[in-house]
């Protein structure tokens, strides 16, 4: 293996990239997935007959004793077996093939008991398609059995026929591997010219044998991912589930911060005022100076606590989001950052203001990571639109090793913009620069 050094050309830090000196074709025949896939082959033959023989005698059975109240149990019991054999086939493509398939949606019982399990097993489409995947499997598991064993082994026996063709005239008692033969004529590999073209020919069939067996499993994955697998829809609403939990759980979040900042500052500054004032008006009789003065430090206290207020109001929403839009609010939080940053807005109209606030939001809890964290002594800010994607990039020359996998603040910025089926990406690497991608829907302000 030979390992070249290179340079990335949009950072200029160097890159390793590893090339084998043998080339894809010549190693296939001897690399582990190949071995595993060609495994996968040989497995599916007698797997499959187990499964097409349990699915068409369950359900023979069951649609046999339709007329006798034991049809629907014995229905239902089939297809729980089918689903059963369908979890064992996920996980053979997972271990043999590397192939990631999700588990299907589970029974969707509203109560429990005998009878809504089987109501439930009957309404699942995940039954019906492993049903359909178990009759379907069997021939195309014979095929491909016969196509991989037969390529297989044909390979290798004329590839190493130069080792043991002296098998025949010593004992077999004919001249070598006989091609052609009749009443009257007989042609036999024995000479070292047909020797070495019959393991020329086993040399192309090994070659091609492992992207053959390749193509073979490449249908089964297709299978295993459209019939065992959940369905966009179901994948899709698991999605959003989880989405609504971040949704909720970040809205938690909000509150008690919004609470707890409440509670420790403007909170906390008022009772203290109310407290001087109280006092200041019990010395305003006997020391009016004492109490001028402790007047003016609460006036001190009133100007802080407003300034809190407004910070903490300018948290939840921005007054200037809403009267001006993302261009005037981002260069109103871009001025308080501690570095200079270019803002760069270019959008003909408003996006809707769910969207806008996220937008601002993000940007905003990106730029207090410039000034805590980056080390920076510049940063952009770009706002654009791509058809019905709003796209947003920050950008900063700080020391970079942003990571969304630390668990840091960008984890979860991440998980608000996928519960609102945005997207983050971080291009942070060590020594920087930092270009943080956010893109979210577009959705058109209603008027």
């Amino acid at each position: 293996m030979a390992t070249d050094y290179g340079y990335d050309s949009g950072l200029g830090f160097p890159e390793t990239v590893r090339r084998h000196r043998v080339p894809a074709g010549l190693r296939a025949p001897f690399e582990g997935r190949t071995w595993r896939e060609f495994g996968y082959v040989l497995l599916s033959l007698p797997i499959s007959i187990v499964m097409f023989t349990y699915a068409v005698t369950m359900i023979s059975l069951g649609a046999g004793l339709l007329v006798t109240f034991l049809g629907i149990p014995v229905f239902a019991a089939g297809l729980a077996g089918c689903r059963g054999l369908g979890a064992l086939e996920r996980a053979r493509a997972r271990g043999l093939l590397g192939l990631e398939v999700g588990d299907p949606e589970p029974l969707g019982m509203r109560k429990p008991g005998f009878m809504a399990w089987i109501g439930a097993v009957l309404k699942s489409g995940t039954s019906w398609r492993t049903l359909l995947y178990s009759v379907v499997h069997l021939p195309w598991a014979i095929f491909s059995f016969a196509v991989a064993v037969n390529f297989w082994v044909y390979g290798w026996a004329l590839l190493t026929y130069p080792l043991w063709f002296w098998v025949f005239p010593a004992y077999v008692g004919q001249d070598g591997l006989q091609l052609y033969g009749d009443e009257t004529h007989h042609i036999y590999l024995n000479n070292p010219f047909e020797i070495g073209v019959t393991a020329l020919v086993g040399l192309l069939f090994t070659l091609a044998t492992p992207w053959i067996v390749r193509a073979l499993t490449t249908v089964d994955r297709v299978m295993v991912h459209g019939l065992l697998g959940p369905t966009r829809l179901s994948a899709r609403v698991v999605e959003l589930e989880s989405d609504r939990g971040v949704v909720v759980d970040t809205a938690a979040a909000d509150l008690r911060r919004i609470e707890r900042d409440l509670h420790d500052g403007a909170q906390a500054r008022l009772v203290a005022l109310a407290m001087d004032l109280g006092l200041a008006k019990e010395k305003l009789t006997e020391d009016p100076a004492a109490a001028a003065r402790m007047v003016d430090e609460a006036h001190g206290e009133v100007k802080t606590a407003l300034q809190e207020l407004r910070d903490l109001a300018r948290g939840i929403h921005p007054a200037v989001l809403t009267d001006r839009g993302l261009d005037a609010a981002l260069s109103s939080v871009a001025s308080r950052c501690t570095v200079p940053v270019q803002v760069e807005v270019d959008l003909a109209a408003r996006p809707a203001p769910a969207i806008e606030g996220i937008a601002y939001f993000t940007v905003s809890e990106l730029l207090q990571n410039i000034s805590k964290h980056s080390r920076a002594t510049f940063a952009a800010v770009d706002v654009w639109r791509v058809e019905d994607r709003l796209m947003l990039q920050v950008v900063d020359n700080g020391v970079g090793g942003a990571d969304v996998s630390s668990g840091s603040g960008l984890t979860g910025l991440a998980e608000r913009l996928d519960a609102m089926d945005g997207i983050l990406v971080v291009d942070s690497p060590a020594g920087g620069p930092t270009r943080v991608t956010a893109e979210l829907p577009w959705r058109s302000e209603r008027v």
